[in-house]
């Protein structure tokens, strides 16, 4: 591994690190203010809606949505930039790879930032915007969790243990199949697995359980890269 490789998984792993952790502190704690909030039934995007009221039958009272929505636009922020960085960075790592990270962490930036900055909500409806937020997350959870199949697929250009090749491709399909099932589920009075918030779950935690394999994986590779 090259010095710049080095410098380019070391701070990717931080960035990564950073999301992962951040993402799970800031849905905990605007979860734990939320009155009678439910992680199976309620969505995650609930967190961040600042009206008080109800959507498609949840109850909707989010006194901390601004920070649900911070921790959207800096999980984003986060991830898009650990994203580029191993795209120009990683060199060791085929010019197809990088171009698919880093164009697929710039997906993610971008439809979670919509996420953030408009919320699921009848408010939303009556003016249009729920259109950006729905595509926002459709697009959000989908290149995110090809991202995590992607690198699987070219993960050993940075010397990564074959466990974390298969780790990653499971949490990627694991986490498309939860989408489609959401999409299932929710359009379908007749098939009713789980309630959407599981599905929901399962779509966006493959993602957040990956970042976080990812920046350890990528501190590893790094400390070894500079001994």
């Amino acid at each position: 591994m090259t010095k710049t490789d080095t410098r380019g998984t070391g701070l990717s792993a931080l960035l990564w690190i950073l999301g992962g952790v951040g993402w799970l502190t800031g849905e905990a704690v605007t979860a734990a203010a939320y009155p009678r909030y439910s992680y199976a039934t309620n969505y995650i995007s609930d967190l961040g809606v600042p009206e008080v009221g109800s959507f498609q039958g949840r109850a909707i009272d989010s006194p901390l949505h601004a920070v649900m929505n911070t921790t959207f636009i800096g999980h984003g922020i986060l991830f898009g930039l650990a994203g580029v960085l191993v795209a120009f960075l990683v060199r060791s790592a085929s010019r197809r790879v990088r171009a698919a990270v880093g164009v697929l962490a710039a997906l993610h930036f971008v439809g979670i930032m919509l996420v953030g900055l408009f919320h699921g909500s009848e408010a939303s409806v009556e003016s249009g915007a729920i259109v950006l937020h729905v595509s926002g997350a459709a697009v959000a959870i989908l290149s995110g969790n090809v991202l995590a199949i992607v690198a699987g697929a070219g993960s050993s250009a940075l010397r990564a243990p074959r466990a974390y090749r298969v780790v990653s491709l499971v949490l990627g399909i694991v986490g498309i199949v939860s989408l489609v099932m959401l999409l299932v589920d929710s359009s379908s009075s007749v098939v009713n697995v789980f309630p959407d918030g599981v599905w929901e779950r399962a779509s966006v935690y493959t993602i957040v359980a990956w970042e976080l394999m990812t920046g350890v994986t990528l501190a590893v590779s790094s400390l070894r890269g500079r001994g």
